[in-house]
C-alpha cells in the first residue's frame, strides 16, 4: 500500500512566499505521479480542496496547542503516513525558536519522515548581540532535533547538508528550487508589456526589495539609467512600487523611466521578465539555487547579471548559466551589464545557456525524482 504524502509547511498559497510557492508546486507534481497529498499550514480553520490537493488549516497549528489537534487529526487519517517538513526556523512561529515541533517531529515514529531544508539556522557571529547568538544556538539544536527523527533530508542548497549530522549529512539529497513562475510565455503577452513600457532597452529585477539587496541595486540601477536616457527599469516582485518611488524621490531625473509591477500573478510577472533584454540579480550572499527570483529568469532563459558568493554552488562557475562577478560590488555588476547591452550575440547565448542548465539541473523534475525515489538524478 502506498504511503499518503503529508507536506507539513509554514505558508501555502494564497499566503506569499517562496516557501509557499515550493510547497505548492510539489504538491501538484507529486499529485500529478499519482500520489494522494495532504498539506497542513496555518491559517483559517478549514479543510479545502487545491486541485486536488487536501489542505488542512488552523491558526496557530504548530503551537504546543495546535501540535495537540494536529496529532490527533494526522492520526485520523488513512496510514501508511510519510511526513514532509518544508523548514525554514522562521516560518513556524515562536520567534524562529519552535523546539515543541522539532521535539514533535522526531517523535512521530509512526510515520515516515523526511525534511527539506530550505534554511538550516541562523548564522552565528562571534560579534552578534547576544540575542543573534541564543538565536543561532537554538537553531542549530531545532536542526540536531529534526535530523533525529528524520530518515531522509533534501536540501535547497549543498552548504545547508554541512549543518546535519551523520549519516543524514552524506545522505542528503540536493533539491533545487526551481522556477515559480511558467516556462512558457506566450509571445503576444511579450509584445503586449513591450508596447506598454515604451521603446528602449530595459533591465528588470526580480524579488522583495530587502536592505541587503536593494543598496547594491540602487548602486547598478542608477548609473545604467544615467548613461544612456533610453534605457527604462522593469521592477517585479512585492515591494517594487514603494522601492520605485522612493528610488524616483531620490533620484528625480529618472523617475518616469522606473516602471514597477507589484503584485502580478505568475503568468504576469513571466510575461515581463521575457520583455527585458537584460536581468539584474545582485546577492549579498551569492547567486545560489535556493534564490527563486533567479530561478524564474532562468526557466525563462534570460541574460542574467548576479554575482558569487559563501552561499553558491560551484555549478555556477562550473557552468556559466549567468553572468558572474566575483562579489556583489556594484561595479563589477555594472561593467558586466554595460558589456552585455553592447554584445547582442553573447546576450542571446547566455540566454540560452541558462534556459539549457535549468532544464538540466533545476527542473522540478528532479526534485519529485528524487522524492519517489527515482534514480539517475544528477544531484547525488
Amino acid at each position: 500500500m502506498s504511503r499518503a504524502w503529508h507536506l507539513m509547511t509554514g505558508e501555502y498559497p494564497p499566503a506569499p512566499g517562496g516557501v509557499s510557492d515550493h510547497t505548492r508546486s510539489i504538491a501538484h507534481a507529486l499529485l500529478k505521479a499519482g500520489e494522494t497529498v495532504h498539506v497542513w499550514t496555518p491559517g483559517p480553520d478549514g479543510v479545502t480542496d487545491d486541485q486536488g490537493v487536501t489542505v488542512h488549516r488552523w491558526p496557530g497549528l504548530f503551537t504546543p496547542p495546535g501540535l495537540v489537534r494536529l496529532t490527533r487529526e494526522l492520526d485520523a487519517t488513512p496510514g501508511p503516513r510519510r511526513l514532509l517538513l518544508l523548514y525554514v526556523p522562521h516560518a513556524f512561529g515562536m520567534k524562529a525558536m519552535n523546539v515543541p515541533l522539532c521535539a514533535w517531529f522526531a517523535a512521530r515514529r509512526r510515520d515516515e519522515r523526511e525534511l527539506f531544508l530550505h534554511e538550516a539556522v541562523y548564522p552565528w557571529s562571534p560579534g552578534a548581540p547576544w540575542k543573534h547568538q541564543v538565536l543561532a544556538g537554538v537553531t542549530r539544536v531545532m536542526l540536531r532535533t529534526l535530523a533525529l527523527g528524520a530518515e531522509r533530508a533534501y536540501v535547497s542548497i549543498p552548504t545547508w547538508a554541512e549543518h546535519l549530522p551523520e549519516p543524514l549529512r552524506s545522505q542528503a539529497r540536493w533539491c533545487p528550487i526551481p522556477s515559480p513562475l511558467p516556462l512558457d510565455v506566450p509571445e503576444e503577452a511579450v509584445s503586449a508589456v513591450r508596447d506598454a513600457l515604451g521603446s528602449g532597452p530595459t533591465v528588470a529585477h526580480f524579488g522583495t526589495y530587502g536592505g541587503a539587496i536593494a543598496g547594491p541595486l540602487e548602486a547598478v540601477l542608477v548609473p545604467l539609467l544615467q548613461r544612456d536616457e533610453r534605457r527604462q527599469a522593469l521592477l517585479l516582485g512585492r515591494g517594487s512600487q514603494a522601492w520605485s518611488e522612493s528610488l524616483g524621490r531620490k533620484h528625480p531625473a529618472l523617475a518616469r523611466r522606473l516602471h514597477a509591477r507589484d503584485g502580478l500573478a505568475p503568468e504576469a510577472v513571466a510575461a515581463h521578465l521575457r520583455a527585458a533584454e537584460l536581468l539584474v540579480q545582485p546577492y549579498p550572499d551569492g547567486v545560489s539555487a535556493r534564490r527563486s527570483s533567479a530561478m524564474g529568469g532562468l526557466g525563462l532563459g534570460l541574460p542574467i547579471i548576479t554575482n558569487l558568493g559563501h552561499l553558491s554552488e560551484p555549478l555556477w562557475r562550473e557552468l556559466r548559466p549567468v553572468a558572474l562577478a566575483d562579489d556583489a560590488s556594484p561595479t563589477a555588476l555594472l561593467a558586466l551589464a554595460e558589456h552585455l547591452w553592447a554584445h547582442s550575440d553573447e546576450r542571446q547565448a547566455l540566454g540560452e545557456r541558462a534556459a539549457r542548465v535549468y532544464r538540466e539541473h533545476f527542473a522540478l523534475e528532479h526534485t519529485v525524482a528524487h522524492l519517489l525515489r527515482r534514480t539517475g538524478s544528477t544531484h547525488e
